[in-house]
């Protein structure tokens, strides 16, 4: 990408991210310049007094035009305390995007829904999923035999069946693919293979930029790596991650694997780890990364920038 000097100069104190690069979606002409911002809401560390720290995760994405609250959090009072701390008004939020049914991440949900009942909210489809789900009749065999008071629905069951949520009325759209949700905007989705999270289908926003792709992730129960790689068929270029990476119970060769693979073999430029990540790999992450390492703490708004200017 060409520049001028004094744009050059000018990003060396702000990573401007422009939308017309090599790598922005197919039939769409430029896009215009845009900023990527994310705020984090929910997190148990962090310096901001006014924000309460709890085990959980959700943060405000802000590019384009567009407001996306990425996960709720565990409680919904706290969220609505860390909005209002924020001044962030959940009202105008074009959509959400909930990353896993995990509680720690959809706790929140119920307050955003009292401020904003019908905002969108993109969320993983499972076979029986908290946020719902469908299913063709053909997922259950069937017994002619039977007498129709002894067969489901008399034996004419509707050709889809459609189950509730824990948020009747909510305005879910459910996700079992790779999906462009907005101009640049992606989800990635992946199923964990791991255990104690075996068939769990997890969701993760992806932002592509000219500078290369911001990632932002939930808990990562896939494999932070697998979730990286299923990325790059949008943009080889990973520019920046923010989010829960789940290694805070792993071993330290686990952490380092992981570590190595993000500088060495993805070559992620800016690393901006929270929630689930753990303690011990945030040193780890500090060590690998150096100053491209941002610290993501309870508050802070990250502008995937390289400077030590956390608010």
């Amino acid at each position: 990408m060409t520049v001028s000097s004094s744009v050059l100069s000018l990003s060396v104190a702000l990573l401007v991210f422009v939308g017309n690069g090599k790598h922005t979606s197919a039939g769409r002409g430029p896009a215009d310049p845009a900023e990527v911002r994310i705020t984090v809401l929910y997190d148990a560390f962090g310096k901001d007094s006014a924000m309460q720290k709890d085990w959980g995760y959700a943060a405000l994405v802000e590019y384009g035009g567009k407001q996306i609250l990425f996960d709720t959090g565990n409680n919904p009072d706290i969220l609505a305390q860390n909005a209002k701390a924020r001044k962030i008004d959940f009202s105008k939020l074009d959509f959400v995007v909930m990353s896993h049914r995990h509680g720690d991440h959809m706790g929140g949900l119920a307050y955003v829904l009292s401020v904003n009942a019908k905002v969108p909210i993109y969320a993983p489809k499972e076979g029986f999923g908290v946020y719902g789900a469908d299913l063709p009749n053909t997922f259950y065999r069937k017994d002619p035999s039977l007498p129709s008071e002894q067969r489901y629905y008399n034996g004419t069951p509707p050709e889809i069946m459609r189950f509730g949520s824990a948020w009747p009325g909510a305005n879910f759209r459910l996700v079992d693919k790779n999906t462009e949700i907005a101009p640049n905007i992606h989800l990635v989705t992946l199923v964990s293979e791991k255990p104690g999270t075996l068939e769990l289908r997890e969701l993760s926003l992806v932002i592509n930029t000219s500078e290369g792709l911001v990632m932002v992730v939930g808990c990562s129960h896939p494999g932070i790596d697998r979730i990286v790689e299923s990325a790059t068929a949008i943009n080889p270029r990973i520019h920046f991650i923010a989010g829960g990476f789940h290694l805070v119970v792993a071993p330290d060769p686990d952490i380092e694997k992981i570590v190595t693979g993000l500088h060495d073999r993805f070559k992620v430029e800016y690393v901006a780890p929270g929630h689930c990540t753990g303690e011990p790999a945030f040193t780890a992450i500090k060590n690998a990364f150096g100053d491209h390492y941002i610290y993501a703490g309870l508050g802070t708004t990250l502008t995937a920038t390289p400077v030590k200017d956390y608010r």
